[in-house]
């Protein structure tokens, strides 16, 4: 589906949206407040039979009885305003042209989700009070689809069905939109992107919040667990972040205190009244609700409370009552430099540098490209693995051969690698557009490399609006107009300059900007490079010391080209300490092939930085310095840090793929495996 599904018109928002808008807003700000409980459930408990639905093809289609049997609908949610809740959900939990198309309803999604707007609104208005309203949610639930998990939708595709529910909610009347019960954060973000467009459409907008579900391993269904979750979310202007269903509240302890600390808005729990048993039914009391939650809230960690699957008006009349003693959760504040994949990384003075693996680059590693012109997908997938497996704490993708489509490439490989490796991905590209699909596959907060001012604000302006839509990462190279930065004190000078554009003029924090000092080759003998060493480490330290909430990052390998193999080993790692030493918080990196600090001897240290520290312009000094280090490492073979799977015994080799999931290594031993008596 490439083309948009038709929907009326958008009427204006109504005289008293802003009003009440600003009401909740007050709300959330004075108390904890409360949302209705299960709606699904609630209805099953009716008894409602196929004529109530429309008929028995359309029997289950709960969204459907907002026009078959409306009253049950306000039943429902009368029940809820009357134990106490402050919100309650509108009817349209699977409201989306997606979901209705399986009951051929598809060019009713804007009718139905309008309508289920107006019954909850109506509901609520019944229940007004002076100083204490009662609000909407537009519930959008995440669709049949899970792009990571499931497939069989596009992102693109995905984006258009919310887009075309939210507008229906909006011209409902809902207070504010709640994407819930998610499972896939490529889903969410596919969502959020498509509100925007609604809101774009409408000529107005509205408060919106994310609740996912989190299941009894700990993770979305998608794998990300609350940290990676609260990463990937931290970009978007959320009412509030939340956990539903899936289980009780006891099991979410854990999730809800993590997003605590990490959100910066809101945190809401909604669970279900326990794991269902073998009958579909859930056992867990109000007063089982009353003892978990009593402890959150003691904690400070809530100010949404509710129910989901299983709950009842007597969950909601016993949480009114529990939140009457306790204050809402303050917004914390931090600027803590945060990325995700699957799993979340903070890069911090302990854990400095960040290790980005640099193989799966086909400007860097001519493995990868061999295989990427092969069309082996799998293959360089792996090649990201076994990067992982190195020490590899993100890795960089680039898919630039001038040879070949990069936007076909960047997709046929991101729909391996992200299905195989959890840490974050750098996107390393000079195009734009590659750079928008490649976030389309990234469920974290990925990093964008690179932008700079060689042309002007024009990189700027393509770039920086993606990183706010997605929530991204960019690193800034020192580079402008002039060319290239060399001197530490240019370095800076661009540095300051590019962050002024960012943070002031496209909203860009500074925890998510990282500067690339630039690395350039030190022993080619390039007179212009002699002495670049040493001021890329000083110009580490200068932009450390300007920009206390950005970041640094280098290309780190770039120091050594043109040297003997063994010798780039040594030279990147001595050239690596110094520039840790100095501050730098993450390198791009062959983790494979990093010799480690410490077991470099006196002699090679030396040699390495005699290289490293030259006085620029010191022409004949690096003429003995590169002759020096040529003579020592010449003839030594490279060193390897990890042993290839293939080469480890047949009981390594199955142990490791299955902790791994890998197939490499494994090819053609079937029989090998068969004969051994032990397997």
């Amino acid at each position: 589906m490439n083309e948009r599904i038709p929907t009326v018109p958008i009427p204006p928002a109504a005289e008293d949206t802003q009003a009440r808008v600003a009401a909740l807003i007050d709300a959330f700000d004075e108390r904890v407040l409360v949302m209705d409980g299960a709606t699904g459930t609630a209805m099953q408990d009716l008894d409602l039979t196929a004529e109530d639905f429309g008929g028995p093809d359309l029997e289950g289609c709960n969204e459907i009885l907002v026009a078959t049997r409306s009253d049950v609908v306000e039943k429902v949610h009368t029940g809820y305003l009357e134990a106490g809740a402050d919100i309650v959900e509108t009817n349209s939990f699977g409201g989306t042209p997606l979901v209705l198309a399986e009951y051929g309803l598809a060019d009713r999604a804007f009718e139905l989700n309008q309508r289920a707007g107006e019954i909850a609104r109506a509901a609520c208005r019944a229940f007004d009070e002076p100083g204490r309203l009662r609000f909407v949610c537009g519930s959008l639930g995440p669709t049949t689809k899970a792009i990571s998990v499931t497939g069989g939708i596009t992102f693109a595709e995905l984006q258009e069905h919310f887009r075309v529910q939210a507008l229906g909610l909006m011209a409902g009347g809902v207070d504010y939109l709640l994407l819930e019960t998610c499972q896939d954060t490529r889903n969410i973000k596919a969502g959020l992107l498509g509100l925007a467009e609604a809101f774009e459409a409408a000529g107005w907008t509205l408060p919106v919040a994310v609740s996912v579900t989190i299941e009894a391993t700990g993770t979305m269904l998608a794998g990300q667990d609350a940290e990676a979750l609260a990463i990937s979310l931290a970009h978007a202007e959320l009412l509030y972040v939340g956990l539903n269903c899936a289980t009780g509240p006891e099991l979410m302890s854990q999730h809800v205190r993590t997003l605590s600390e990490l959100v910066r808005t809101r945190v809401a729990c909604v669970p279900n009244a326990g794991l269902p048993d073998e009958d579909g039914l859930y056992s867990q009391t109000p007063q089982d609700f009353v003892d978990v939650f009593e402890r959150f809230l003691g904690a400070g960690w809530l100010n949404l409370v509710g129910g989901c699957c299983g709950t009842t008006a007597g969950h909601v009349s016993a949480l009114a009552a529990l939140v009457e003693d306790h204050r809402p959760r303050s917004l914390p504040h931090h600027q803590r430099a945060l990325i995700s994949g699957i799993e979340g990384v903070e890069l911090t003075v302990d854990n400095r540098p960040l290790l980005v693996g640099e193989r799966t680059n086909v400007l860097g590693s001519r493995k990868f490209k061999r295989l990427v012109a092969t069309g082996d997908w799998d293959a360089a997938a792996e090649l990201g693995r076994a990067q992982v497996r190195g020490g590899a704490q993100v890795l960089d993708v680039c898919m630039q051969d001038t040879d070949r489509e990069e936007l076909e490439d960047v997709e046929a490989f991101l729909e391996r690698l992200v299905r195989m490796v959890k840490p974050p991905l750098m996107i390393d590209s000079t195009d734009a557009e590659v750079m928008e699909l490649a976030l389309t596959y990234c469920q974290g907060k990925s990093v964008l490399n690179s932008i700079n001012l060689e042309d002007g604000r024009s990189r700027f302006e393509l770039v920086a609006p993606l990183a706010r839509r997605f929530g991204a990462v960019v690193i800034v190279g020192t580079i402008d107009e002039q060319g290239m930065a060399v001197s530490a004190e240019r370095k800076l000078e661009i540095a300051q300059r590019s962050h002024r554009i960012l943070t002031e003029e496209f909203g860009l924090p500074p925890e998510d900007i990282w500067w690339d000092a630039l690395v350039f080759p030190c022993g080619t003998g390039d007179e212009n490079y002699i002495g670049s060493g040493a001021s890329t480490i000083e110009g580490v330290r200068l932009l450390k010391a300007e920009f206390p909430f950005s970041k640094t990052v280098l290309g780190i390998s770039n120091v050594s080209f043109g040297l003997p193999s063994a010798g780039r080993e040594i030279l990147n790692s001595v050239f690596l300490y110094h520039c840790t030493q100095a501050g730098l918080d993450a390198a791009i990196v062959n983790t494979e092939r990093l010799a480690r600090y410490a077991e470099i001897s006196d002699r090679e240290r030396a040699l390495a930085e005699a290289l490293l520290f030259l006085e620029p312009g010191d022409v004949a000094g690096s003429e003995k310095a590169v002759a020096e280090f040529a003579a020592h490492f010449r003839g030594r073979k490279a060193t390897v840090a990890t042993a290839p799977l293939a080469d480890l015994p047949l009981e390594e080799r199955l142990a490791r793929a299955v902790i791994e999931g890998t197939k490499e290594g494994l090819k053609g031993n079937l029989d090998e495996a068969l004969a051994d008596s032990r397997w």
